[in-house]
């Protein structure tokens, strides 16, 4: 599972994804999976490419594909189900007001400092 994260996050930070962090759900008695990655982009665009990114890369490196991709048609908000691990692609706005992270406020959270 960290490779996973840790690939998820590398393909995130190739496409300039912003303020990347995972939250480990572990704990949580009825969470969907173990953890959730969050990122945001500026635009669209770059939503779609990170989840493109992110597609390509978990592949290339572990042979895995999404159970299931949604959102990619509009680009404001992908959600990509690795099964234990859920990645949340969002526009900027959006992420500011569904504030995914205050909702699993007592979940422990790593965040990554990557290259901008």
């Amino acid at each position: 599972m960290e490779k996973l994260i840790e690939t998820i996050v590398s393909a995130i930070d190739d496409k300039k994804g912003k303020n990347i962090v995972s939250l480990d759900l572990s704990g949580f008695d009825g969470a969907i999976c173990s953890h959730f990655v969050v990122c945001n982009a500026d635009s669209t665009t770059q939503v779609a490419a990170i989840a493109d990114s992110v597609e390509e890369k978990v592949h290339e490196v572990l042979g895995e594909w999404p159970w299931r991709v949604e959102g990619k048609q509009t680009g404001l908000w992908v959600a990509m189900d690795y099964v234990d691990v859920v990645v949340h692609i969002f526009q900027s706005e959006l992420r500011d007001f569904y504030k995914l992270e205050e909702l699993w406020a007592d979940a422990p959270m790593v965040r990554y400092e990557c290259e901008q």
